[in-house]
């Protein structure tokens, strides 16, 4: 059995002396494991760091083994991103999440596209972290667990909204909160409009936000918590604030 597919690097681990066993996202086979011989030398030395984009040739002799990876480097984006602890926090952090959240084989184009658009958007230093908290949101709606912001859970209107309920992750006026703020999670007003983009502090309390349905919804029922990888780019943002 064999394929060619374009894929995005989430993840390389060493395997015997010399290969890896490389996770990619592909367009469209879905996150998808294989072995690279020799990918541990030094021919392919930075190919497959995570975020990088490649070309996969992937063959097996039965769908459902492990099979082998051939793949060309077609975008280098682990090295441009070097020199900005705070941008290859945030690279790190989303194949981590994608490698450990997405059940393997399983096509997710538009997380993929949303993917790509994310990359793209590290060369602009003020938007990217709103375009990640967005592919967070995205992420959980493909994982069957998006979020209402749409309008206030207890009162039906659309002003105001300030919270998110943690228990049916619909969001909630500043009104009808004030008996339950203590257990609400703050809801930062430029995930309200897609013209915004947030401010440190608004995309640490955006991601305390999101990586709760995550740990609920994606990690707890499988690896039992969030990447750490994650909480390192929730960190930053928090330190940035302080």
């Amino acid at each position: 059995m064999e394929w060619s597919d374009n894929g995005i690097v989430l993840s390389a681990r060493k395997h015997g002396e010399t290969s890896l066993i490389v996770s990619l996202l592909t367009e469209c086979h879905g996150r998808h494991a294989g072995l690279v011989r020799g990918g541990a030398g030094r021919r392919n030395r930075g190919l497959f760091e995570p975020g990088n984009l490649v070309r996969a040739q992937w063959r097996a002799r039965l769908p459902d083994h492990l099979g082998t990876y051939t793949c060309e480097l077609t975008r280098s984006v682990a090295a441009d991103l070097m020199r900005d602890r705070l941008k290859l926090s945030g690279l790190s952090a989303v194949c981590a999440v994608t490698d450990a959240a997405l059940s393997e084989r399983e096509p997710h184009q538009a997380l993929y596209q949303g993917l790509l658009i994310l990359l793209d958007a590290f060369a602009d230093d003020h938007l990217w972290p709103t375009i990640y908290v967005r592919w967070e949101l995205g992420l959980l709606q493909e994982l069957g667990f998006s979020l209402d912001l749409s309008a206030c859970a207890a009162t039906g209107k659309t002003d105001g909204l300030a919270y998110v309920s943690p228990k049916s992750g619909k969001a909630v006026s500043e009104t009808a909160a004030a008996p339950y703020k203590d257990v609400l999670l703050p809801l930062p007003a430029f995930l309200l409009d897609s013209s915004r983009t947030g401010s440190p502090g608004d995309i640490h309390k955006a991601l305390k936000m999101t990586g709760y349905f995550l740990n609920r919804h994606a990690f707890a029922p499988t690896s039992g918590h969030i990447p750490e990888a994650r909480n390192r780019l929730m960190e930053r943002f928090k330190t940035s604030t302080s």
